[in-house]
């Protein structure tokens, strides 16, 4: 007969699941807590000022009104017409935007020379503050002293300077492409990740089929870079929705609101004209479209994919 050797059952610690729970909530308290402190709690605030009048001043008394700050936007034309503006600046710059950096992308992705530099040159208007940006384009594109103005004149395509961002109908336009200019260089990068990680054989196995250059980039490119392209997409809407700081410098919303996103009308009412509760409103109701825009945008986007 032979006698069975088994190990000895391993011997639990009492209590010891909830001193490593306590332990990891106490390492990650110092995350969370300027997390809820800078970001969660000015959310929740300043979604609750919306539902009140509170306005500028000390000591000025605040009062719980319900809904009566989103029946005043209902009817309130300059908000609706800052709405427009704003969906025609985010399809526009978060589209034309795409395409750009998809060409610069694929472009990089290539074997050209000084590969390294020109990536590297492609960050630069991402890595500048937007004020900054701002600033340079507000003197590139000045009526009488800027360069752009300048190069127009002389290969004669006008015979008269362009006040680009003080015109009315070129306002617009020209915050679109100062836009498009911004934001390209973080998707062009996105992109150019997501290209790297396609399989080379799937393009050697297409050459070898007899693919042309369209066929694999509209077969094997396109589809490889969906998940990436749903990613940076609804980042970019997201982003440029809220844009603020770039159109503040170069047009403050003019002229004659032809360049007033929400977010531009928004700062204004509370803090040109004092009203906290109504400005709040507003922001509830953009968060509100973003999320509303960005649940049908994933859903049909994720069901193509599937």
């Amino acid at each position: 007969m032979t006698a069975t050797l088994t190990a000895p059952a391993p011997v639990k610690k009492k209590g010891g699941r909830p001193k490593a729970n306590r332990e990891a909530i106490l390492l990650f308290l110092p995350a969370l807590l300027p997390v809820l402190i800078l970001s969660v709690y000015p959310l929740i605030r300043g979604i609750a000022l919306g539902f009140t009048d509170a306005r500028a001043g000390l000591r000025v008394e605040t009062n719980f009104v319900g809904f009566e700050n989103f029946g005043k936007l209902l009817q309130n034309n300059l908000f609706w017409d800052s709405f427009r503006i704003g969906v025609i600046w985010t399809l526009s710059v978060t589209i034309l935007q795409f395409v750009a950096a998809l060409g610069l992308a694929l472009l990089l992705n290539t074997n050209l020379k000084f590969r390294g530099v020109a990536r590297t040159l492609a960050l630069i208007p991402w890595a500048m503050p937007p004020v900054v940006v701002a600033i340079m384009w507000r003197l590139l594109l000045h009526p009488t002293n800027g360069p752009v103005n300048e190069v127009l004149q002389k290969l004669h395509l006008t015979d008269h300077p362009i006040n680009f961002l003080g015109d009315f109908g070129t306002a617009l336009p020209a915050v679109i492409v100062v836009g498009i200019w911004v934001g390209m260089p973080m998707t062009t990068i996105t992109l150019l990740a997501g290209l790297q990680g396609i399989d080379r054989t799937l393009y050697e196995a297409a050459a070898v089929d007899g693919a042309s250059t369209w066929s694999q980039f509209w077969n094997i490119t396109l589809p490889q870079l969906r998940t990436v392209i749903v990613a940076i997409t609804s980042l970019d809407m997201i982003w440029n929705f809220n844009s603020f700081g770039l159109v503040y410098v170069l047009t403050a919303g003019g002229p004659g609101g032809k360049t007033m996103l929400p977010m531009l009308f928004a700062y204004n009412e509370a803090f040109r004209y004092g009203n906290f509760g109504m400005a709040a409103a507003m922001g509830d109701v953009m968060v509100v479209i973003i999320i509303a825009f960005l649940f049908f945008y994933l859903r049909n986007r994720l069901r193509s994919e599937a």
